[in-house]
């Protein structure tokens, strides 16, 4: 199958293809064997549904992720 293809699926539709193929079948996919990777803490905060449904509005009209919207919101403010 084209990588194009495969990227184009929904969830459902490549659970589906992978239930009948491995991913080893591709010749470019190596086995990953050392991943090292740092967790970031983060906390997380309780805001007012509307607020919240305000900021996913607004994230919507700028194309971008509300809890990456915050973020960047947040350290404007605090710096």
């Amino acid at each position: 199958m084209e990588k194009s293809k495969l990227k184009s699926m929904t969830i459902t539709e490549a659970s589906e293809y992978f239930d009948k193929h491995d991913i080893f079948e591709f010749e470019d996919v190596k086995e990953v064997t050392d991943v090292k990777f740092k967790l970031q803490r983060k906390k997380y905060v309780g805001l007012d549904m509307g607020l919240f449904k305000k900021i996913q509005n607004k994230a919507r009209k700028l194309h971008k992720d509300e809890d990456a919207l915050i973020q960047e919101w947040l350290v404007e403010k605090v710096g």
